[in-house]
């Protein structure tokens, strides 16, 4: 595939759809003209994220999967691949769901798996992790706190995924919260599930997430780029804007696997959980 120009956002989003879809519209021909191929929008780019996580926030308008706003992002995203957050009208229920699009239409779908706090009460869960095929090679998606567990990133990169999008509404801590949103324990916990997650699979993590205040929430920002070895080689910070970074993710992943080959190496008949079940991602 040789070189990917890929590009994570922190910006904010809201109801307003509108206003979203020209926010993006606007990333997007930021990113085109700097040459990425692959953009990342944080988790609800597409009419913003619960206000709160007590169990009562009002919802955001929840969409057709196949309506017209995706149409609309697909048209935006053109020749580039474009990943982004939205609610999920569902015959079954409703769901935070990324989607992946390019102008030719949708190439992936995911629901949110792991929900925090109590946005179960606001959403249906999803159920799988998978892998797949895009004009810049087999990718996949996650959604915020679906990161902090090391199997579904796992099943993902046993998939083929080489590049993990994980989309975020990531805020920083409710409680005793630090000054500086940099050193807030809530931020670093992210930077280091993001760290880990690629280096652990040896992938590429491109990280984006919201920016700002919603209801209740200050979002953390710190979107990223990182290597298969762990190095963040782009981030915001805690600022609006995009990480963007330049890698050859086939040359790279194969370099990093090449001798220690975290997935070859695996031993899934020694992981079993006490009860003796094996665990899910062995």
């Amino acid at each position: 595939m040789g070189m990917l120009r890929m590009a994570a956002v922190s910006a904010p989003f809201g109801r307003d759809l509108a206003e979203g879809f020209a926010r993006i519209t606007a990333l997007v021909a930021q990113a085109r003209a700097d040459g990425v191929g692959l953009l990342v929008l944080p988790e609800a780019a597409l009419g913003g994220y619960l206000t709160d996580l007590e169990g009562e926030a009002e919802l955001p308008p929840a969409l057709d999967p196949d309506g017209r706003e995706i149409a609309t992002l697909a048209a935006l995203a053109g020749d580039m691949v474009v990943c982004a957050g939205y609610c999920e009208q569902a015959p079954d229920g409703v769901y935070n769901s990324a989607v992946c699009v390019t102008g030719d239409g949708v190439l992936g779908r995911h629901r949110k798996v792991h929900q925090p706090l109590r946005e179960d009460a606001s959403y249906a869960a999803g159920d799988r992790f998978e892998a797949f095929d895009t004009p810049v090679g087999r990718i996949a998606m996650q959604i915020c706190f679906d990161k902090a567990f090391p199997e579904a990133a796992r099943a993902q990169a046993l998939d083929g995924a080489r590049v993990v999008c994980s989309l975020s509404a990531w805020p920083v801590s409710r409680t005793n919260r630090h000054p500086d949103p940099a050193q807030d324990r809530w931020t670093r916990r992210m930077d280091l599930f993001d760290r880990a997650r690629a280096l652990e699979n040896q992938v590429v993590w491109v990280a984006s997430n919201q920016y700002g205040t919603f209801g209740d929430l200050r979002f953390a920002a710190s979107a990223k780029v990182v290597d298969p070895g762990g190095e963040i080689l782009a981030s915001t910070g805690q600022c609006e804007g995009l990480a963007t970074a330049a890698l050859d993710v086939e040359a790279a992943v194969d370099a990093a696997r090449a001798g220690m080959d975290f997935l070859r190496d695996r031993r899934p008949d020694t992981y079993a959980a006490p009860d003796g079940e094996p665990c899910e991602a062995a």
